[in-house]
């Protein structure tokens, strides 16, 4: 399958979110990573940690690490999810070699 490139992820989640709410919030992405085609997708809690400054008023947030192998095209779909979700402080998408 040419096209297909792997990608890593890491997610800062707001620090409310417990570790069963965190593993839910966790599956629905990687469900919906799914839904949009992508294969290998390995989920990673980094757990919790402080920050270096404030981030939305928080001063500490959940570090989330997804794997994912997909077509360049559906990113963008993605990255608009998230950017909509009011729990996510910050996100970093990239390719890995």
């Amino acid at each position: 399958m040419s096209g297909i490139i792997k990608y890593e992820m890491i997610i800062l989640l707001s620090e409310e979110f417990n570790d069963s709410e965190l593993k839910t919030w966790a599956f629905n992405y990687a469900k919906s990573l799914q839904n949009l085609s992508a294969s290998d997708i390995s989920v990673v809690s980094r757990g919790k940690r402080d920050l270096a400054y404030l981030i939305k008023n928080q001063k500490q947030g959940n570090f989330i690490q997804i794997n994912f192998s997909s077509l360049p095209k559906y990113l963008n779909s993605f990255a608009t999810d998230l950017k909509f979700d009011s729990n996510v402080l910050r996100f970093l998408i990239f390719k890995k070699k």
